[in-house]
């Protein structure tokens, strides 16, 4: 594929940072990357990460000219990186959740409209070919009337990013943007990339575990979504930092039968009442790794067409309002009506 981004800024080199240059550098060799972060970059460093420049302030990171911006430091400080990069109209990609709060994400979105800056927000999973799948047949009312949806996701958190200590990440501090809401706002996300608006929140939020951190780490939600015909459908969202097997599935229960989705394994199945049991509808254990690529594809593509991302600045304000939503409901033992 043809390409102009030749000058790309990336802010920020933690974890997913680093992922995103190498597939740059695997994908895009011919893109020159300067990379924004808190401190100089030793000699070793240049070599191993191959960047063309590191620099330590943001108005240096203007001056290099970058055509386009990958944004992955922490989530408190994404959007005062991205409106002065908005209104230098430098297109960016921002990692999730676009904010912490509404107001800033809100803000940051009229800039980059009034800008014509095209702003593109990190939900990766959207990308997973099995999740593509599992939308694609719930649409084709494979399992007819949507009655019910269950989600759920969990994974231990002093498990995940192996040979860090999960007491000093983003995901335990709150002063970082972290907590079960924030970090695992993914399934908010696909939720309504499938459903459409939530309509209505109720939710209970807790620290349950001893883990040290200053968060909440389970979260038990009921989202509802208007379906097709004006009924409501109602969705189950269990989310939590504390359970030892890593899980990350849905069931979408209709009048026809159920649609599975494991995005662990990256499979589809489907249990139909015609045949009564169990059938793998699609499998594809596909990599973290390629949908970061195919969003960096995406990314590219719609910098250079100018055509609206996949998932837009407004897609990810409405994800924040939500998780807003969640902890107030949670907070005053009370349903949350948006809109």
């Amino acid at each position: 594929m043809h390409h102009f981004v030749k000058r790309l800024l990336i802010v920020g080199l933690g974890s997913i940072g680093r992922r995103h240059i190498g597939i740059i550098n695997n994908i895009f060799p011919d893109v020159n990357i300067v990379l924004l972060r808190h401190k100089k970059c030793s000699e070793k460093e240049y070599g191993s990460l191959r960047i063309n420049q590191c620099v330590t302030t943001l108005n240096d990171a203007i001056k290099t000219k970058p055509q386009a911006a990958i944004i992955a430091n922490p989530a408190t400080k994404h959007v005062e990186i991205a409106k002065y990069l908005a209104y230098n109209g430098i297109d960016i990609l921002v990692e999730k959740p676009i904010s912490t709060n509404s107001k800033d994400a809100e803000e940051l979105v009229k800039i980059c409209e009034k800008n014509n800056v095209i702003l593109m927000v990190a939900y990766n999973l959207r990308f997973l070919p099995s999740l593509m799948h599992f939308k694609q047949y719930i649409q084709s009312n494979l399992i007819g009337k949507i009655y019910s949806i269950r989600s759920e996701i969990g994974q231990y958190l002093p498990n995940w990013r192996s040979g860090s200590d999960y007491r000093h990440g983003v995901s335990a501090k709150k002063s970082l943007g972290g907590g079960v809401l924030l970090e695992l706002s993914h399934e908010i996300d696909y939720l309504k990339w499938i459903f459409g608006s939530i309509t209505w929140i109720k939710s209970h939020t807790s620290k349950q575990s001893d883990l040290e951190v200053d968060v909440d780490d389970s979260a038990s939600i009921i989202l509802a979504f208007k379906g097709e015909d004006g009924r409501e459908v109602v969705s189950s969202l269990n989310m939590d930092f504390i359970r030892h097997d890593t899980t990350r599935k849905c069931y979408i229960i209709g009048e026809k039968g159920t649609l599975f989705w494991d995005g662990i394994t990256g499979k589809v199945k489907l249990f139909s009442d015609a045949d009564n049991h169990w059938v793998e509808v699609f499998n594809s254990s596909s990599e973290r790794d390629h949908t970061y690529s195919e969003e960096i594809k995406s990314f590219f593509y719609s910098v250079e067409s100018r055509t609206p991302p996949l998932i837009t600045g407004k897609d990810a304000l409405e994800t924040v309002l939500a998780i807003e939503a969640i902890e107030y409901s949670s907070f005053t033992n009370s349903k949350v009506v948006l809109q």
